[in-house]
């Protein structure tokens, strides 16, 4: 799994209170070259301290933790270190904890039975600073936290985009990937990111994620 790489190793906090899979990660990624695990926590109070300690690339953030959980940790971690990325660890029956994350800033999610190799992908990509848009778990999610009871009627203003940036956006939160975007629309994929980066810079989002959620709270993308 050793990738080569003459960039920086992504620096990597492990934040989960099973220090089994703590380590398990932590083994795997011993063996890399482009991937560092530079600290671990067992809890979030914990992540938060060290997160301002050794500003990691990437903090890989379990959910349920006893104290300090994962959602209060995420968002104090982006709410102050906002080039740090935060992927949250779930499974399928934490989908109420995962809209939690995914509002405290989180740039995607990692269910644990994923085999080790997609998981180590996974960071990869939140740290070359894409969002995990693509699964179809993160799919899901975000089509299940914009038809929550809590969501239904809200619709947000967008400004200072241009047909062209919104019509993008639709597409965004349809979970169209930028390949996706650019034959829809008959552009070219350079030219989708382009749109991409635009956007994310017009609305203030962090990545692709918080597009998504846009898409739906302006109304642009249905349940």
């Amino acid at each position: 799994m050793t990738a080569p790489t003459s960039a920086p190793p992504v620096r990597v906090l492990l934040v989960d209170d099973q220090e089994l899979i703590r380590t398990a990660l932590s083994m795997v990624m011993a063996d890399l070259e482009d991937v560092e695990v530079v600290g671990e926590a067992a809890d979030g109070e914990e992540a938060v301290g060290l997160a301002g300690e050794l500003a990691p690339d990437v903090v890989v953030m379990d959910i349920r933790m006893p104290g300090m959980d994962g959602i209060e940790a995420t968002r104090r971690i982006t709410g102050t270190q906002g080039e740090v990325r935060v992927v949250v660890l779930t499974t399928f029956d934490d989908d109420a904890y995962v809209y939690g994350a995914l509002r405290a800033g989180a740039s995607g999610f990692l269910v644990k039975d994923m085999a080790l190799d997609d998981i180590i992908g996974a960071v990869r990509v939140v740290a070359a600073g894409d969002a995990l848009i693509a699964p179809s778990v993160t799919r899901r999610l975000i089509h299940d936290f914009a038809a929550r009871p809590e969501q239904r009627g809200k619709r947000r203003e967008l400004t200072g985009i241009t047909d062209r940036e919104r019509e993008v956006l639709t597409l965004v939160g349809s979970g169209l990937s930028n390949a996706e975007i650019a034959a829809e629309l008959c552009i070219s994929v350079a030219t989708a990111k382009t749109y991409l980066t635009r956007l994310l810079a017009k609305l203030d989002a962090r990545d692709r994620v918080q597009l998504v959620i846009l898409a739906y709270e302006a109304g642009l993308v249905s349940p």
